[in-house]
């Protein structure tokens, strides 16, 4: 192999550092955290792609700060609250982004969002619901989607109902987001259950990450419910739902908004699946904006599909509030982007809707629908 002189090396090596820069110094940097890999990587990878479509429309119009183009930084977290710290260090470490899009799972979020504060760089989280999170006094930490009480009201207002149910079972999975959402659905009944109007007849936890849910569906069976809720992750309720019916228990299966997407129905199968319900932030196909309709052909025209559910357009959205923000502002500045998104941004049009913070830092006015998978497989609006 020839060598190269070293003179010639340096110069080539100066050159290389220059022609690496240049772009840099003509780009915003983004961070999107989420779980790539791990049982959630389906939803992780809907993430990304929409984080990046989201850049690429804005780029198309001139990006932001005179020209700048918006570049989308991914981290995995696995799903994982260790790697969710991880990554989040891996972000306050790479000076140049600017803020970041963080993350699917309230338990990997909590982590990484101390992190972040500590750092003092803005992150929106896109699909963690958990109360506390934004109960903290936390200055740096927003999100986009909305929050495990709103849907528990919901729940407690549309479902007992809808079903003409007394006997309510509600089953759980320990994590942050699904035992949060289960306390939430259970103290929104609890006017109801004063009244003797409902009877929480099954309270209970499953394991997440388990393959045989047969023993605590038993236990439920035998409490004869007139509808079952399920506040956990998609991975595990289609499981519950296709054993459960193995085994009798014909009550309709109403998960939470983390429980039913296209995979769902893929693994339970559309036998199981259809007739199961989901309280739900409306679905990419059901959002009337026009802002949302350009964002999903866009979508669509690049991946052939549009996402299956709603965390990918809230990460496509935190990509776009942090770009209005920054542009508006003139600055990267991550104090004043952040005193900017909860003193100044407030009813700007999104793919979600009008976006704007309360003082903690929640998302106002996100409105939830209850769904159903079809005898097609088709998750629709319920009727």
């Amino acid at each position: 192999m020839k060598r190269i002189p070293f003179a010639l090396a340096a110069l080539a090596a100066v050159a290389l550092a220059i022609t690496g820069c240049a772009p840099k110094e003509n780009t915003v940097v983004i961070g999107l955290q989420g779980p790539i890999t791990g049982a959630w990587a389906y939803e992780g990878q809907m993430a990304k792609q929409a984080a990046e479509v989201a850049a690429e429309l804005i780029n198309q119009k001139g990006g932001i700060l005179k020209g700048r183009k918006i570049v989308i930084k991914v981290e995995d977290d696995a799903g994982e609250p260790k790697q969710g710290a991880l990554a989040a260090t891996k972000m306050v470490g790479s000076k140049e982004v600017v803020a970041v899009v963080s993350t699917y799972g309230s338990s990997v979020c909590e982590p990484a969002s101390n992190i972040y504060e500590n750092a003092k760089k803005v992150n929106i989280g896109y699909g963690v619901t958990a109360v506390r999170l934004t109960e903290r006094g936390f200055k740096y930490f927003f999100r986009t989607c909305g929050r495990d009480d709103s849907q528990g009201e919901f729940f407690a207002k549309a479902v007992p109902a809808k079903f003409n149910a007394r006997r309510i079972a509600v089953m759980h999975d320990n994590t942050a987001f699904g035992k949060g959402l289960a306390e939430n659905a259970r103290d929104a009944l609890k006017p109801m259950v004063d009244a003797k109007q409902v009877e929480i007849v099954y309270y209970d936890a499953i394991a997440p990450g388990e393959k045989d849910f047969k023993v605590p569906l038993t236990k439920l069976r035998e409490t004869r419910p007139d509808v079952w809720y399920f506040t956990g992750y998609f991975a595990e309720a289609a499981l519950l739902v296709s054993q459960a019916r193995q085994i009798g228990i014909k009550a309709p299966f109403v998960g939470g908004n983390a429980a039913i997407n296209d995979e769902f129905v893929k693994i339970a199968g559309v036998q199981a699946a259809k007739g199961s319900y989901m309280t739900n932030e409306p679905l990419p196909q059901d959002l009337p904006s026009a802002e949302a309709k350009a964002f999903l052909a866009a979508y669509k025209a690049k991946y052939n599909e549009i996402p299956s559910s709603p965390w990918p357009i809230y990460a496509a959205d935190a990509v776009n509030i942090i770009a209005y923000a920054i542009d508006k502002l003139g600055s990267t500045d991550s104090t004043k982007l952040a005193d900017y998104l909860r003193d100044t941004v407030d009813g700007v049009p999104g793919i979600t809707g009008k976006i704007g913070f309360t003082a903690k830092g929640d998302r106002e006015g996100v409105p939830f629908f209850l769904y159903t998978v079809d005898d097609q497989g088709k998750i629709v609006v319920s009727k």
